[in-house]
């Protein structure tokens, strides 16, 4: 092996620079002006209290020339000679280590063993904070991408993005892209499905299998699971138990029968995958604090199931103004229970230029009556031109007065 002079001294720099202090030491106590003499050209070494400073090269008299100068006589007896000085030998140590090392040759045929115990880095980044650096080189991210799941949705909540790195798209993801698509999951739902839950990719398809079955056991078309599994992507996430206790929960709570307690899943398959605390709270609330019957909280909750998930804060804001302020009766209220789910502030807005016309009728026996869905459900134009028989200009001249 051979190394040029420059890079000889980048890798003696260390080395080297400790051996020349230790020679400069050594002559500095001999002299104040060493001279390294080797054949004609003589290298100098200029010597302070500091140290040594810089190297020269003097051609100097033929070696024929008797030198007569005492003082350049008495000087030349303590010349050391290069081969001799310490920063030589220390140079010709770590030169003949550096000429030891053996790299073998690319052509050179290797065994079995030791072809496996040559370690080859990985083409991916160790680590990353985003999954940008793994795309090019990973195939899951171009096939998940390409689906339209959103990588930064994914990479914000954690451990997700490691998992999503470490999967085979061949092993684990198309297998599970097919089962649900055989399902009947439409491949255009497929990348916000991902998005919201990344974790049904590594389920087994067996248990995915498992919880399909006892779904359409329970009488459930088809078409009734996919769009369950759209609308709720955690569902198949759960295991056979949960879901069988979940609907027995709604079926006795609600005192629903079969099929109104499939009906019911099956518009809002979310109460199947949350938490059952806002559900029992919801129904208390309507039970205790509104005074609701139970057959009305029944048909509120078959009609708007979204009440069961709804705020209690808003539930409570809407059925006050309703009830109080607009002076509607429960009967009216469980008849149309789509109002509970509408924004406050449309109900406050219309009931108020209803009022400041004069058309706040809402009882059924008296003349000019306004149901609560025409109240809420019309658009502004339609409500105005129906309802409130004024024009859109004076409706949005009013909102900027409350």
């Amino acid at each position: 092996m051979h190394v040029c002079q420059r890079c000889v001294c980048f890798l003696l720099w260390r080395p080297l620079s400790a051996a020349l202090q230790q020679s400069t030491r050594s002559l500095h106590q001999h002299t104040q002006h060493n001279i390294l003499q080797h054949s004609t050209t003589h290298t100098s070494v200029y010597s302070r209290a500091g140290g040594l400073r810089y190297f020269t090269h003097q051609h100097t008299a033929s070696p024929d020339v008797q030198n007569t100068d005492p003082q350049q006589n008495e000087a030349g007896k303590h010349v050391v000679p290069l081969e001799k000085s310490a920063m030589h030998q220390t140079s010709q140590v770590y030169l003949s280590g550096l000429d030891a090392v053996v790299r073998p040759s690319p052509l050179q045929e290797i065994s079995d063993e030791e072809a496996v115990q040559i370690q080859v880095p990985s083409v991916l980044p160790a680590d990353s904070f985003t999954l940008r650096p793994y795309v090019e080189k990973s195939e899951t991210l171009r096939k998940l991408v390409q689906l339209g799941v959103s990588l930064w949705d994914l990479e914000q909540r954690p451990n997700v993005g490691s998992m999503l790195v470490r999967l085979d798209f061949q092993a684990d993801v198309a297998p599970r892209l097919l089962f649900l698509r055989d399902l009947g999951v439409e491949e255009s739902t497929l990348g916000r499905l991902l998005t919201k839950n990344p974790f049904i990719l590594t389920e087994s398809l067996d248990n995915l299998q498992a919880r399909v079955s006892y779904l359409k056991s329970k009488k459930f078309s088809a078409q009734s699971v996919a769009a369950m599994v759209s609308k709720a992507p955690y569902l198949l996430n759960f295991s056979v138990e949960r879901l069988d206790n979940r609907l027995g929960f709604f079926q006795q709570q609600l005192g629903l029968n079969a099929e109104k307690t499939r009906n019911l899943v099956t518009r809002l398959p979310k109460l199947l995958c949350g938490s059952l605390e806002p559900v029992k709270e919801n129904l208390k609330v309507c039970e205790l604090e509104f005074g609701f019957r139970g057959n009305e909280i029944q048909h509120i909750v078959t009609t708007v199931p979204k009440v069961l998930l709804a705020s209690k804060r808003k539930l409570t804001q809407i059925f006050n103004f309703v009830h109080n302020t607009m002076d509607i009766p429960h009967s009216l209220i469980a008849k149309f229970p789509q109002v509970l789910n509408a924004k406050f502030l449309r109900i406050r807005e219309r009931h108020l230029f209803l009022e400041y016309l004069g058309r706040a009728q809402y009882q059924p026996d008296q003349p000019n009556y306004i149901s609560l869905d025409r109240l809420v459900f019309l658009p502004d134009d339609v409500f105005c031109s129906e309802v409130a028989l004024a024009s859109l200009e004076d409706f949005e001249r009013f909102q900027k007065t409350l």
